[in-house]
């Protein structure tokens, strides 16, 4: 009678997952954001991982984390496996669907400026299903099941158009505002996310940066709320020339605005970009030209 022994078991590949991306990031909270999971989910998987290989791989500090010298060991060999299974991953997505992309935007960005483009993405490219996922912070792009994203960064992506600020307003507001110091007559809308934008704007003017009115959680509400007369609001342009152009919103005080140190920018997945994804690509990047 043949006897099969118990083979040892290997770690969890979650906890694998989760010590590899709170090494690389420096932190469960950092971690957890990319995983989506909380830092306490990040901070159990690592315990559980410490457990299985019998040696602690942070050192546990009233600041934070460190790697301890077994973490720090193995971690370049983590990414790399990781990194290479995101790779093989692509390519099962591309070979089971070439004509699927998945792009991954900012919430205002997917709603505001891709949003209105998807009729003429399904015109270009008849053949493509582009699905859309709002997120807001970039993805892991070597990781995650995405072909392409847009967020607004420092440059280093493909430029689509650099980020310029200026007050926005409906028709009927606008009529009611002669100088920039009647902005103290009417509701200075506001984002929680871009809170700086009115101080950044009035200082550049010269004007004390005192204004009141309410704060929305996404730009997209904000921007309706502009339309329907609710106030003004620091327009970003790439977001809300849609609605300049058909006259929904106009600016008071000129388009020039004020230049940010940031772009409106893309990211293309690395490796042999397929025909459709290099079509989408070049689509998106036409649309610079604000």
């Amino acid at each position: 009678m043949s006897v099969t022994p118990p083979r040892p078991k290997g770690p969890p590949m979650n906890a694998l997952r989760a010590f590899e991306a709170a090494a690389r990031l420096g932190g469960f909270a950092r971690a957890g954001d990319e995983l989506c999971v909380t830092p306490g989910a990040v901070a159990q998987q690592v315990k559980a991982l410490e457990a299985w290989c019998g040696a602690p791989l942070f050192e546990r500090h009233a600041q934070g984390v460190v790697l301890s010298r077994v973490g720090a060991q193995v971690l370049p060999e983590l990414s790399t496996a990781f990194d290479a299974m995101g790779a093989a991953v692509n390519v099962l997505r591309q070979a089971a669907g070439p004509n699927r992309l998945h792009v991954a935007a900012l919430p205002a960005v997917a709603q505001l400026w891709l949003s209105p483009l998807l009729p003429e993405i399904r015109v270009a490219l008849p053949e493509v299903e582009v699905s859309i996922t709002a997120l807001e912070q970039p993805p892991n792009m070597a990781r995650e099941p995405f072909d392409l994203n847009v967020f607004y960064g420092a440059g280093d992506g493909v430029r689509i158009a650099q980020d310029r600020i200026f007050p926005v307003c409906a028709p009927d507001v606008a009529a009611r505002l002669q100088d920039v110091s009647d902005l103290a007559l009417v509701p200075c809308l506001s984002d929680a996310v871009w809170d700086q934008d009115w101080a950044i704007w009035l200082t550049a003017q010269g004007q004390a940066p005192r204004i009141s009115g309410a704060v929305y959680s996404l730009y997209a509400l904000a921007v309706e709320e502009a339309v329907h007369g609710a106030g003004v609001l620091m327009g970003h342009q790439a977001l809300v020339q849609r609605h300049l152009d058909r006259g929904a919103l106009v600016a008071p005080f000129g388009v020039q605005g004020v230049a940010l140190p940031r772009w409106l920018q893309m990211a293309v997945k690395g490796g042999a970009a397929s025909p459709p994804l290099q079509a989408l690509s070049r689509l998106l990047a036409r649309e610079g030209g604000l």
